[in-house]
């Protein structure tokens, strides 16, 4: 045995009796991170531009139209955003793109005062940099983000 699997066995007890949770832990890690710079740029190229600007535009889609298919689409909108905020969460801490992909999350899921946190973290500039870099690099215009208003 070598003489760092001495160390970390002897530092961590619960590694060295818990293998099996060290594995899954750095599979989900692994697929997390790998999952990230996949999901999340095409998720990002594909929001609308005005997305922070307009009212929702889902009425005037086919899925707007259509009650089953509607109520469909949000369940299965809020199924992937919640897996993805998550998959944020964790990305904090683990390897991955941690803030966007919370804020593509937050965009797919539905509840009371999320546009003002939207636009909270899509103000900061280092994220709103990023988002609109991923954008650039696929083809797409920036992100139109609405100016501070003394109401919010």
């Amino acid at each position: 045995m070598s003489a760092f699997t001495q160390w970390s066995l002897t530092a961590f007890p619960w590694a060295g009796e818990h293998p099996n949770a060290l594995v899954w832990a750095f599979g989900v890690s692994l697929v997390l991170f790998v999952g990230s710079f996949v999901l999340i740029p095409i998720l990002v190229a594909r929001m609308r531009q005005d997305y922070f600007v307009a009212a929702d535009a889902d009425e005037h889609t086919w899925l707007g139209r259509h009650r089953v298919t509607r109520a469909a689409a949000r369940v299965a909108k809020n199924a992937l955003g919640g897996g993805l905020l998550v998959a944020g969460i964790a990305m904090m801490v683990l390897p991955g793109q941690g803030i966007i992909t919370v804020i593509v999350a937050l965009s797919l899921l539905e509840f009371p005062g999320k546009r003002a946190l939207e636009l909270r973290l899509i103000r900061q500039s280092g994220v709103s940099s990023v988002i609109n870099w991923i954008r650039a690099r696929s083809g797409r215009p920036p992100l139109i983000i609405p100016e501070r208003s003394d109401s919010s």
